[in-house]
């Protein structure tokens, strides 16, 4: 028995949006391009008033009723929606936690890796929950795993601060680090590295989408008339002219 297709996501607001000509009610809500509201109107006499103003009517409320159009111009509109989607993206990271784990007795080199994770993280505008787990014996000597901690916090100083003093529950010690504002974090020592790693990501993924391209093989171009086999064989069936007469 074959299961019924899902249904496909409607598209978003952002991707789709109806102008001038393609917005199909009958009447529209009107917002000026004061941003102030005008009322309700006949599409034709909106989509008018928005060429008056030399810019677009823009359907921004499709499913209100009489939908809500805006006059603007169409470029902007879209670059305001792009720029709000980005700030909305920001503040998803903020809600985005990473953890780190460390130890009282971690390598030197680990530790260093473990910060360049944290960086990234925080240059990400994510939070980084740090961790230290004493195990057996070692929490005999609580003071070298704060001194860990101490230490990871002094590293990242320039790129997060933390929420709280770290503090020591049950066999753990805790913090939470949030990123710095953007206008007072250092610039993330690893930003060319990533910049160069993301180009080249790219640049793989249009080989790849090149080499996916169907390729039309070039046509033989059309033989000479005299070189045709069936124009040989026509002419030499041929009967000679005046060749034959009485």
């Amino acid at each position: 028995m074959s299961r019924p297709f899902s249904p496909r996501p409607a598209p978003s607001a952002s991707s789709f949006v109806r102008v001038n000509g393609k917005i199909r009610a009958r009447e529209v809500r009107v917002i000026g391009i004061d941003n102030k509201q005008v009322g309700v109107l006949p599409l034709g006499d909106a989509i008018n008033m928005a060429r008056i103003a030399g810019v677009d009517l823009v359907e921004i409320s499709p499913n209100a009723v009489p939908p809500v159009c805006r006059i603007v111009d169409y470029g902007k509109y879209r670059y305001e929606q792009a720029k709000k989607e980005k700030e909305s993206k920001k503040h998803q990271h903020a809600s985005i936690v990473k953890e780190v784990q460390l130890s009282p007795r971690i390598d030197p080199h680990d530790l260093s890796v473990k910060t360049t994770h944290a960086i990234d993280f925080l240059c990400e505008d994510m939070k980084v929950k740090v961790a230290l787990k004493f195990r057996g014996r070692e929490m005999a000597h609580t003071e070298f795993g704060f001194q860990v901690i101490r230490k990871f916090i002094e590293s990242i100083a320039p790129y997060g601060h933390p929420d709280f003093e770290p503090k020591l529950m049950g066999r753990n010690i805790t913090v939470m680090i949030s990123p710095l504002p953007r206008n007072k974090r250092a610039r993330n020592p690893r930003q060319d590295e990533i910049d160069a790693e993301a180009a080249a990501d790219e640049a793989e993924a249009k080989q790849k989408e090149a080499k996916k391209a169907p390729q039309i093989a070039a046509k033989p171009a059309p033989a000479a008339f005299g070189n045709d086999a069936l124009t040989k064989l026509d002419a030499s069936v041929r009967p000679e002219s005046n060749g034959g007469a009485a």
